[in-house]
């Protein structure tokens, strides 16, 4: 969304403050929910920090003004009625003034937030191949080179398949996990994301059986 299309928002219905959802652009976790204005979304465009007209005090508030876990704008989208926003941000810490990561902590977690965890894995695994920290099995791992890397994705997958068949379930999760974590690394190797081989999935998946 750009400063020029706020105007075009239902402030009217909204009665001058627009609900807005905020979402953590990565996991799809549900954040919170504040109240914006037009000063606290045209604050929100300009600075990239997620800032809210707060009910109670009556003014602009910058989330993590006095905590410093600012939320980081990526994007904003309104809804089909333009009278509710869709806040697309990343936290810089706990969300929820009790210092949890979302002020509803009771909800579920769904399914797309903890494959979510694949994205931070690949995030973790870039770092290691940029940095060598010391005694780092990743960065290891990036010096020994792709030959390496794919015989340890042999190898895990062997250990897996025979703890599928040894039926211990303690095993294969294990194991399936070790896997999961060698692929990933040689595809980071490989210059290849996840999200290309999710993508590739669902291009099998609409295929014609």
């Amino acid at each position: 969304m750009k400063p020029d299309e706020i105007a075009g928002l239902d402030w009217i219905k909204a009665n001058d403050l627009i609900p807005a959802i905020v979402q953590n652009a990565r996991s799809g976790a549900l954040l919170m929910l504040g109240y914006m204005n037009v000063e606290a979304l045209l604050a929100t465009l300009e600075t990239s920090r997620v800032t809210f007209y707060s009910r109670s005090r009556q003014r602009l508030w910058t989330k993590g003004e006095t905590s410093g876990h600012f939320l980081e704008l990526v994007t904003v989208s309104p809804d089909c009625d333009r009278d509710t926003l869709l806040v697309q941000a990343l936290p810089a810490g706990p969300v929820c003034h009790s210092g949890a990561t979302t002020c509803f902590p009771e909800a579920k977690r769904s399914d797309g937030e903890s494959l979510a965890f694949l994205g931070e894995l690949e995030r973790v695994i870039a770092d290691r191949f940029a940095s060598h920290p010391q005694g780092s099995y990743t960065a290891k791992l990036h010096v020994q080179g792709p030959a390496r890397m794919a015989q340890k994705v042999g190898e895990e997958a062997l250990e897996f398949a025979l703890a599928a068949v040894g039926g211990n379930n303690t095993m294969v999760l294990a194991e399936a996990a070790d896997l999961i974590f060698h692929v990933t690394v040689l595809l980071r190797q490989q210059g290849i994301a996840l999200a290309e081989v999710v993508r590739e999935l669902e291009s099998r998946h609409a295929a014609p059986p």
